[in-house]
């Protein structure tokens, strides 16, 4: 079995330039969510789950502008599932959750939907909109609710075509501290 930090790299040093839609990279954004996480001393899972939260679209053989044609990849599932064979929980579900946080966010907080971009606008009405009140509930509830809203706003944030950032190997070991036991 492969070294699955390799895997990562590997797949981000092929894939990693595809566009994000939001005028950033797969990579860059990625990166910049790491960062800020970081920067918060998040912990070594928390950081972790912010570099990978979005490699469900790298896993995947999808065109960049899927949501354009109204195809909702439920990237989010596809990353958690694959994360979840290397990574605990403490990665692999606010990388599940950070999806249902955006919805949670917009139901629950004044303000939020109008700070999203177009493009997180438009996945959001694949996504399903902002939550209904048992929704919010059903949400609020889940272990890794809270872990979940910080990577949404790290993901929200980091989509800054300014922000230098360190390189991948920067956060191998992070990546590494996380790895299953």
């Amino acid at each position: 079995m492969s070294d699955p930090i390799d895997e990562i790299l590997a797949l981000y040093r092929r894939k990693g330039e595809l566009s994000y839609g939001e005028g950033v990279t797969m990579s860059a954004h990625a990166l910049q969510a790491a960062l800020l996480a970081e920067q918060e001393e998040a912990g070594n899972a928390l950081v972790t789950a912010a570099l990978l939260h979005d490699i469900g679209h790298l896993l995947q053989d999808e065109p960049e502008d899927i949501a354009e044609s109204g195809v909702d990849t439920a990237h989010e599932s596809v990353a958690s599932a694959w994360l979840s064979q290397h990574f605990p929980p403490a990665v692999s579900e606010p990388v599940r959750l950070h999806v249902p946080a955006k919805r949670y966010l917009c139901a629950t907080e004044p303000g939020y939907l109008d700070e999203l971009s177009p493009a997180s606008v438009l996945s959001l009405k694949l996504q399903g909109g902002p939550m209904a009140p048992a929704e919010v509930a059903h949400f609020a509830a889940e272990p890794f609710a809270e872990a979940a809203v910080r990577l949404r706003r790290w993901d929200d944030l980091a989509k800054r075509r300014d922000l230098a950032t360190p390189a991948f190997e920067h956060f191998r070991p992070a990546m590494q501290q996380s790895l299953r036991r």
